[in-house]
């Protein structure tokens, strides 16, 4: 009997360990799983940031394109005036 006992013990103890293992993995996994989706947000608004900056630098860039025109026109009927004159 009282080596039915001891078994009945160790298969009762196994059995603790095996569901204590089981909810400490579920634990880990959620607490991986956040941390991951943390990074993740950390990571898209990083980013997020770098194309607002990088927008913003496009429009002012985009901005100084019809005042460059307009200098390129004049310089281009200024040339235009002096090869008539030549002619």
């Amino acid at each position: 009997m009282a080596d039915h006992a001891n078994t009945f013990l160790l298969v009762t103890i196994l059995l603790f360990v095996t569901i204590l293992l089981i909810f400490g993995m579920k634990y880990f996994s959620a607490a991986r799983q956040a941390h991951a989706l943390i990074t993740r947000e950390t990571t898209f608004r990083e980013l997020a940031e770098k194309a607002t900056a990088l927008q913003s630098e496009a429009v002012a860039a985009l901005a100084a394109v019809p005042a460059e025109l307009a200098e390129i026109k004049a310089r281009l009927a200024s040339v235009e005036k002096i090869l008539k004159e030549v002619e």
